[in-house]
């Protein structure tokens, strides 16, 4: 299976009544996989790219708990989709090796990411013709 097929959209839980609202997101449960690490991206001008990166083994989700933002992601073999992140209450999916771009962030975007493993420095694919040829070395080996 492609690692694109598996990147989607989430839509998390919501309560609230008159005093607001409280989104609820559960590592096994609203998501697939334990959480492990939570960081937050915020103070990016709209012209700024973040990620520009793959992971061999993390996966990711991505949620703009205030604002909005784009994610462009690649799978290394000619596919490309971009996503929206304009509401505090849906996420994106990412699964490992699967190239990522964050971009076009609005003033007072507060991107929100949970990850399934710690930081890891060597996992990082941080050159995208690296990546390529990464991806194209496993479906051979997979043929």
């Amino acid at each position: 299976m492609n690692a694109m097929d598996l990147v989607h959209m989430l839509d998390f839980p919501q309560k609230g009544d008159d005093r607001g609202h409280l989104v609820i997101v559960e590592g096994m449960d609203d998501i697939p996989f334990e959480i492990k690490r939570i960081f937050y991206i915020y103070g990016s001008d709209n012209n700024v790219v973040r990620g520009q990166h793959a992971n061999r083994k993390s996966e990711f989700i991505l949620i703009n708990v205030a604002g909005t933002s784009k994610v462009r992601v690649k799978d290394g073999k000619g596919n490309e989709v971009v996503y929206s992140l304009n509401r505090p209450h849906t996420g994106i999916y990412l699964p490992r090796m699967i190239w990522k771009d964050m971009y076009d962030f609005s003033e007072d975007s507060v991107l929100l990411c949970l990850a399934s493993t710690h930081y890891d420095a060597s996992e990082y694919i941080r050159n995208y013709d690296e990546f390529v040829k990464i991806i194209n070395s496993e479906n051979q080996i997979e043929g």
